[in-house]
């Protein structure tokens, strides 16, 4: 019976002490679980450090942006002012020379209706031939004249910016933006899905500015405008015209881009 009672106060004993201190291993769980918070805590801790580095590299690179965009928009600026002089002097210089030239007596010899053009090309008022006098001797008129309809077809006014185009290049044929003018001419046809003008439009760029910068872009529609047609042999050879007369620049990447569509297409 004694031995009985001991047995038993020991274990009171004991069982508190066992209590207080639990085996190890229910203890590990909480420790990696605590380890394991403490990992993840510092892996975002890291990213918000990343995310912050970088929106501090995008806020830089927008200020970048920022200051190119202003120094190309002046340097644009400048060479406008810088083509207006020019065109002014040119124009000066013309005007010079024509006044202190005398009268040449072949012109009496001539018949009445060849002696008569000159006077009225000067006053602008005649034939369209005429008007391009009118726009050297006064580039200014002309530039505002091709910025007004090109702002309206930046707005997307396209009814409206075929007239406007239109209407310009009817006063300045042969004027500094005349083949730009018909180029987006064309264009707001191509957007409206009008392929047809828009063919046609695009030709007078090819053909009566083969020189300008417009051509490769304008060979480039012509040749989507054809795909869209399903015309698969002219658009091809549009394209690939596009590619070998303008190796590096972005019109034969489009162009490109367009042949291996057609290719995977198997047209």
């Amino acid at each position: 019976m004694k031995q009985t009672v001991g047995v038993m106060v020991s274990l009171l004993l004991v069982g508190p002490a066992i209590a207080a201190n639990p085996p190890a291993s229910q203890t590990m769980p909480l420790e990696q679980r605590v380890m394991l918070l403490e990992r993840k805590v510092q892996a975002l801790s890291d990213m918000a450090f990343r995310l912050d580095a970088l929106q501090r590299e995008v806020q830089q690179l927008r200020g970048d942006v920022e200051v190119q965009n202003h120094n190309v928009e002046e340097m644009k600026q400048r060479q406008r002012a810088l083509y207006l002089d020019i065109d002014q002097r040119l124009s000066q210089m013309k005007t010079g020379q024509a006044t202190s030239m005398p009268p040449s007596p072949a012109v009496s010899q001539m018949n009445p209706s060849a002696a008569e053009t000159p006077p009225v090309a000067a006053s602008g008022v005649s034939n369209t031939p005429q008007v391009d006098v009118a726009s050297s001797a006064d580039p200014a008129l002309e530039e505002a004249a091709y910025q007004k309809a090109f702002d309206i077809l930046m707005q997307r006014r396209y009814a409206d910016a075929k007239v406007a185009l239109q209407q310009f290049l009817v006063s300045y044929p042969g004027g500094r933006f005349a083949d730009n003018a018909q180029y987006w001419l064309a264009e707001a046809s191509y957007v409206t899905r009008d392929f047809d003008t828009a063919l046609a439009e695009f030709a007078k760029v090819l053909n009566q500015y083969p020189q300008s910068a417009k051509v490769p872009d304008a060979r480039l529609k012509t040749g989507f405008i054809l795909y869209e047609q399903k015309k698969w042999a002219e658009a091809r050879s549009s394209l690939e015209k596009v590619t070998q007369e303008n190796p590096g620049s972005s019109a034969a990447r489009l162009a490109q881009q367009r042949l291996d569509r057609m290719r995977s297409e198997g047209h």
